[in-house]
C-alpha cells in the first residue's frame, strides 16, 4: 500500500534536485566517465570501448548541497518511517551506514538519486524513470515472509497532518492519503462513519493467523491509548479488512462496538507525543489486577451508546480504584476529589460526585433525568477515571490510590487542626504577652 504522501514529497524533492545538478551541469560541472570495453563475440578486430557517466559519484559530492533544498526535510522526515530503506538501499548495491537516523536516511535519498539518474549526464528527470524508482522502493517493505495487512476505521479522531507513523508497521492517515485501500475503508455512509480515519497496520509471521490474531491486539492496544491520551471517546468500526502479500482483501469482524462522542483532535506538534505515549500503553498496560479491570470498565463505558448508560461502568472502576470497603462507606467522593481537584475546588468534586451517584440510581431505576447538568456529571466522571489511569499507568501517581488518597485526606485534617489551634494574632497582648511591652513596642513603629 503506498503512501501517496511520502510518494509527493519524493517527486517533489527529485524534481529540486534535478533542477540543481541541470544547473551545475549548465554552468560548467563535468559528469566524470569511466571507459568500458564491450566484449565481441570474434576474437580478432578491434576492441570496442564505450564511456559510462559516474552520475552516482556527481551526486554524492553534492549532496551537502542537495540536502539544503527546502524539499529536502520532508522528503527526509517522511522517509525514516519507510520500512523498507535498508532493503532498497542494499538492493542497488549501495551501502546503508544505519538502517535509522539521519544517516541512514541521507543514504537512501542519495540511492533514490543515483536510481533515478542511473546513466545520464544532462540530469533530465523523465516521469517513467521516477515512477519505476519509486516503484522499487515500494517493493522493498514486501518481507519473504508472509506479510498480513489488517486496515481498520477509526472514529472520533482527527489528524492535522495527512499521515501519522505511530510505529513500525503502523499508520493512521486521511482515506485519501493511501493508495491501494480497501473499498469499505473508504465509504463514509451515515454520521457514524462520516470524516472518519483508517489505520493500517502491516504484521509479519509465518503464520497469517498468528499475525492477524497479533494485528487485533495492536489495534485494542492502540484504541486504548488513544481514549487515555485525550477525551474523545474513539472508536474502531465494526468491520476490518485483511490480505495476505497481494491477495484480495478479504472482510474481518473486529467485535468492536459503541459510537464516538466528541472528537480527539492530534495537532502535528502533539505527534511525538502521542507516539511516546501509544509505546507507553502498550508497555505497561496492567493485567490482572485491581487497576486491570479498572481499565477494562472505562474501555467498557467508552464503547456505550451514551454517557448515561456509561455512568455504572465508571462508578465501578473508580469504586475498583477508591473504595474497596464498598459502597457503604461513602469513601468514594471525598478520595476522588483529593486525587483530583485543588484544595479549594475539593468540596466543589466532593458535591458533584454525591450528585453523580444519585444520577446512577435515576438512571438505574428508569426515573426520567430532570437534571439540567445530567450530562456533563456523567461526562465529568469519565474524565477524572481517564485521568487516574492514565496517571497511574504513566507513573505518575502510586498503583495505591486508597493510600495516597487517605495520606492526603490525614494532612488536609492536620493543617485543618492547627489552624483551629494557632493563636490569635490581632492583639499586642496575644502576640506578646504584656501589653505594657506591647504598647512600647509600636510606638517605636509609630
Amino acid at each position: 500500500m503506498r503512501s501517496l504522501q511520502l510518494k509527493t514529497a519524493l517527486t517533489e524533492y527529485l524534481q529540486a534536485a534535478a533542477a540543481h545538478l541541470h544547473s551545475e551541469v549548465a554552468a560548467g560541472a563535468e559528469v566524470p566517465f569511466e571507459i568500458e570495453q564491450q566484449s565481441r563475440r570474434r576474437a580478432s578486430g578491434p576492441s570496442l570501448y564505450c564511456y559510462r557517466p559516474l552520475t552516482e559519484e556527481f551526486i554524492a559530492e553534492r549532496m551537502h548541497e542537495l540536502e539544503r533544498l527546502p524539499e529536502y526535510e520532508q522528503a527526509a522526515r517522511l522517509l525514516s518511517a519507510f520500512d523498507g530503506l535498508g532493503r532498497y538501499v542494499a538492493g542497488l548495491g549501495a551501502e546503508l551506514v544505519q538502517t535509522g537516523g539521519r544517516a541512514g536516511v541521507r543514504a537512501g535519498l542519495r540511492a533514490l538519486l543515483s536510481d533515478v539518474f542511473a546513466g545520464q549526464s544532462d540530469f533530465e528527470l523523465s516521469p517513467e524513470r521516477v515512477e519505476a524508482a519509486l516503484a522499487r522502493l515500494e517493493s522493498s517493505a514486501l518481507t519473504v515472509t508472509s506479510e498480513v495487512t489488517l486496515v481498520a476505521t477509526l472514529h472520533g479522531l482527527t489528524i492535522t497532518s495527512e499521515e501519522l507513523v505511530l510505529a513500525r508497521g503502523l499508520t493512521i492517515a486521511q482515506p485519501h492519503a493511501l493508495e491501494g485501500l480497501p473499498p469499505g475503508a473508504l465509504a463514509t455512509r451515515g454520521a457514524a462513519t462520516e470524516g472518519h480515519l483508517v489505520v493500517v497496520l502491516a504484521a509479519e509471521d509465518d503464520d497469517p493467523r498468528e499475525a492477524l490474531a497479533q494485528g487485533r491486539e495492536v489495534l485494542r492496544d492502540l484504541v486504548r491509548a488513544l481514549r487515555l491520551f485525550g477525551d474523545g471517546r474513539v472508536t474502531l468500526g465494526a468491520l476490518a479488512w485483511a490480505r495476505v502479500t497481494d491477495a484480495t482483501w478479504s472482510p474481518l469482524a473486529l467485535g468492536a462496538g459503541g459510537r464516538p462522542h466528541g472528537m480527539l483532535v492530534v495537532t502535528a506538534e502533539q505527534e511525538d507525543e502521542l507516539r511516546a505515549f501509544c509505546n507507553l500503553v502498550s508497555r505497561r498496560a496492567p493485567h490482572g489486577n485491581e487497576l486491570a479491570w479498572a481499565l477494562r470498565r472505562f474501555e467498557l463505558g467508552c464503547e456505550r451508546a451514551s454517557p448515561y448508560e456509561a455512568l455504572s461502568d465508571h462508578l465501578l472502576a473508580l469504586r475498583a480504584l477508591l473504595e474497596p470497603e464498598g459502597p457503604q462507606s461513602g469513601m468514594l467522593p471525598g478520595r476522588l476529589a483529593v486525587l483530583c481537584a485543588t484544595p479549594e475546588r475539593r468540596l466543589e468534586l466532593t458535591a458533584r460526585t454525591v450528585e453523580t451517584i444519585a444520577l446512577e440510581r435515576s438512571v438505574v431505576m428508569g426515573s426520567a433525568i430532570e437534571h439540567a447538568g445530567a450530562e456533563t456529571l456523567a461526562s465529568d466522571l469519565s474524565n477524572h477515571l481517564r485521568a487516574l489511569l492514565r496517571d497511574v499507568i504513566c507513573g505518575h501517581l502510586d498503583s495505591d490510590l486508597v493510600g495516597l488518597a487517605d495520606e492526603l485526606l490525614l494532612e488536609e485534617e492536620e493543617d485543618l487542626n492547627e489552624e483551629q489551634q494557632a493563636p490569635e494574632l490581632s492583639s499586642g497582648e496575644e502576640v506578646f504577652g504584656d501589653p505594657l511591652q506591647a504598647e512600647e513596642i509600636l510606638d517605636v513603629f509609630i
